[in-house]
């Protein structure tokens, strides 16, 4: 994603190790991006943990032997929309349906399995793609609810 895109206003290119240490980055780097925009504080509050949710998962299951790379587009469109972008080269995703079902888990006991579940619920729309041995691209997107008028 670049500002060469029709309909992009701005953009940024992330790439880091998938190190738990580096999804405390993505989530504030993106929130700060976001406040460009008009979302509330709840509404940022939303995109980071949909953005810690995307990159964690990249960052324990995409690479489960050991760091990889981690990308991270982040583009504010001329509409007003947020599209946020999270990519691995992973091992990817037997099953994406199965995978953005609630409570879904590959580690039993570990997690509750509500990652993909949080940023279903928290944008506007979810994409991910998966080819196993090839990696995951989650991307999701999201806009500025409307102000509410105040009745005074």
């Amino acid at each position: 994603m670049d500002t060469g895109t029709p309909g992009v206003k701005n953009s940024v290119h992330m790439e880091f190790p998938s190190l738990p240490e580096n999804v405390g980055f993505a989530r504030a780097s993106v929130a700060f991006f976001a406040s460009q925009l008009d979302f509330t504080l709840d509404e940022l509050d939303e995109i980071k943990v949909a953005v810690s949710e995307a990159v964690s998962n990249a960052v324990v299951h995409g690479y489960p032997q050991g760091p990889g790379p981690v990308v991270v587009d982040v583009s504010a469109t001329e509409a007003g929309e947020l599209v946020v972008q999270v990519a691995d080269r992973g091992t990817g995703i037997e099953d994406v349906e199965q995978a953005c079902q609630t409570s879904f888990t590959t580690r039993p006991g570990e997690r509750l399995g509500l990652g993909l579940t949080f940023i279903k619920e928290y944008a506007d729309r979810l994409e991910v793609t998966s080819r196993p041995g090839e990696g995951t691209v989650v991307t999701f997107r999201k806009r500025p609810q409307p102000a509410a008028v105040s009745q005074g």
